[in-house]
């Protein structure tokens, strides 16, 4: 299991910056998928982005070029910094770390940081 504690929320104006934190309880450096997800109200859980054991990125057309998602497996962490905010990233963003054991996969979540990007 691995237990994961965002950070890093709050209130921005639109055009600003942001950097989210993951915390995980347990060393991540086998954890080959590591995201961030969004919840807007209303909406559905959505990938904001992802990163591998070895770097690879993904990320939402809708944030591809704004943000930016990397991994310090020495401190178990993962961030994501957003940078021109707009009023539609407004969200509960969740960390998640899916593990992959012979060939079951489990996903885990945070509990979610809220974003709130104002006009």
């Amino acid at each position: 299991q691995v237990q994961l504690v965002e950070s890093g929320g709050g209130l921005v104006q639109a055009g600003g910056s942001l950097t989210l934190s993951c915390a995980a309880s347990r060393s991540i450096s086998r954890i080959n998928h590591m995201g961030w997800y969004r919840q807007a109200p209303g909406k559905q859980r959505e990938l904001v982005a992802s990163i591998t054991i070895s770097g690879s990125t993904n990320y939402a057309d809708s944030v591809k070029g704004r943000s930016t998602i990397s991994r310090d497996n020495a401190k178990n962490t993962v961030y994501l910094q957003m940078n021109s905010l707009k009023p539609e990233d407004t969200a509960v963003y969740y960390c998640n770390a899916r593990t992959t054991v012979l060939t079951i996969l489990t996903d885990y979540w945070g509990k979610g940081t809220l974003v709130t990007v104002s006009s």
